[in-house]
């Protein structure tokens, strides 16, 4: 018995020193077989926040407490299939029963949440641990992650470059070994955005697919979407079978999947015909590591058996930027004036960064009918998306125009919003347009810059077909594996 014991420890001493080493499907099997505790796992991922956290500010709230009574309960009858795995919030969104969603906002600050989202219901029966609230940009409205509030939140792969965003502390948080998994949020690219900078899997999954409840049915007129980054895409499969579907009361949903998601990941894609584009949409030139790997995974792809066609959706990004920007800053401000009408606050321009005050001054101003008329404009786009995938199974592109950019290049003091978008649009000019469509779009970390910075590439497939996506992923994973590739900021 004895021997038995002093076994088992090393065993579990073991499994924790390559705590990171893990994803989160491993973590989760490691715990099936009695080989690592919840407690255990939790304190090795505190420990790790504590190590690195000095550095790259991506937790800004700490749930440890809560978490560790979590940990310590014993398992239900029939554990979730994440039983015990350390997971974190966004600071958007990720509303937690009793823990403030400040949302990296001045104004939003204070007033913990009365209630679990309905994400974090699923999160929980899933059998995640949520451990602490990540850092994000005010309002999630930036592609970088260094707001007034929480200051900036630094790349694992070079502190000096940012993570994206705007769910960069999550990004932060797995690339650097603290989590396998973290929730994310996509409004105009913030999944996608920081998986690309930090090297990581991330689905914005289709329009609806998951539940934004019990408060919301949609966001910014279903632009925004919610999943999580992952390290595999196994694992962003695995979440997804256990968050999917609609919730009691939601105005629409995604059509159900065929199987699961996790099955698609190791079946054969077949042979797919998959456009890609090495350009912005109107024909501007990229950065050449962007160029690069475009490219070589289209050569990847060919090498696999699909066929290549160099081919764009026919969409003039000049004429979709004015209807998304107007349902994009009156959602600014309608979620400004909700959090007003809560709290009896007048929101005046010293609660916020002069960017957001400026949007949404500039939400204030968009009429009812400019909203209708941009709405449709959104809808059309669509429909000529919708038709380029009829002759398309996926579209390849760059995630970012550019690798991952300094710190600072993104001015939130910026109050004339042409020519802060101007510079915005140039960065992230192929996420967007997916948001507007509502269709599933993927960005896997399969390029890394001469400097050794992630460039992640976008695959987008039709309406409903996650399916699809997560079946070219795992076919590229296999193919060319990205999972012991570390940042110098790791474990």
């Amino acid at each position: 018995m004895v021997r038995e014991q002093r076994e088992q420890r090393e065993g579990n001493r073991m499994a924790l020193e390559e705590y990171a080493s893990y994803d989160g499907i491993g973590l989760a099997e490691l715990v099936a077989k009695g080989e690592v505790t919840p407690s255990e796992l939790a304190e090795a991922a505190i420990a790790r926040i504590d190590r690195h956290n000095p550095v790259l500010n991506a937790v800004v709230t700490e749930i440890y407490d809560e978490a560790r009574k979590v940990a310590s309960r014993p398992a239900p009858a029939a554990p979730g299939p994440f039983h015990g795995v350390p997971f974190v919030l966004k600071d958007i969104l990720g509303d937690y029963r009793g823990v403030p969603t400040a949302s990296a906002c001045r104004f939003m600050q204070g007033t913990p949440s009365p209630f679990d989202a309905e994400l974090v219901v699923r999160y929980k029966r899933a059998g995640f641990i949520p451990l602490a609230k990540t850092n994000a940009p005010e309002l999630g409205l930036m592609p970088t992650t260094e707001s007034t509030l929480y200051g900036p939140c630094r790349n694992p792969w070079n502190p000096d470059h940012s993570t994206g965003g705007s769910s960069g502390g999550s990004a932060a948080a797995v690339a650097a070994g603290i989590v396998p998994i973290g929730h994310a949020n996509d409004g105009g690219g913030s999944i996608r955005i920081p998986a690309s900078c930090c090297g990581l899997v991330g689905l914005k999954p289709t329009r609806a697919r998951n539940p934004l409840g019990p408060i919301l049915g949609d966001a910014m007129n279903g632009l925004v979407s919610e999943h999580v980054v992952t390290r595999t895409v196994r694992d962003s499969a695995a979440v997804l079978d256990c968050t999917a579907g609609p919730d009691v009361g939601d105005p629409y949903w995604a059509p159900p999947p065929e199987r699961p998601y996790r099955e698609e990941v190791s079946r054969d894609p077949g042979r797919l015909r998959i456009a890609c584009w090495t350009k912005t949409l109107n024909g501007e030139p990229i950065h050449p590591e962007c160029v690069t790997a475009v490219e070589e995974t289209a050569r990847l792809c060919a090498d696999l058996g699909h066929e290549i066609v160099e081919a764009a959706p026919p969409i003039d990004m000049d004429t979709l930027f004015d209807p998304f920007l107007a349902i994009w800053a009156a959602g600014c401000t309608a979620l400004i004036d909700v959090r007003a009408l809560a709290t009896g606050r007048k929101p005046t321009a010293e609660f916020f960064e002069p960017f957001t005050w400026a949007l949404y001054e500039r939400g204030r101003a968009v009429t009812g009918s400019q909203y209708q008329i941009s709405v449709g404009a959104i809808q059309l786009a669509s429909r000529r998306v919708a038709a380029f995938f009829e002759t398309h199974d996926a579209w390849l592109s760059p995630t970012l125009a550019a690798p991952p950019v300094k710190l600072g290049t993104f001015d939130q003091s910026e109050s004339d919003l042409d020519k802060a978008f101007a510079r915005l649009t140039g960065y992230v000019p192929f996420t967007p347009i997916f948001n507007a469509t509502g269709q599933p779009a993927i960005s896997l970390p399969l390029h890394w810059s001469a400097d050794g910075l992630p460039v992640g590439v976008q695959f987008a497939a039709r309406f409903g077909d996650e399916g699809l996506l997560y079946r070219i992923a795992g076919q590229l994973e296999r193919a060319r594996p990205w999972i012991d590739r570390k940042p110098p900021i790791w474990d």
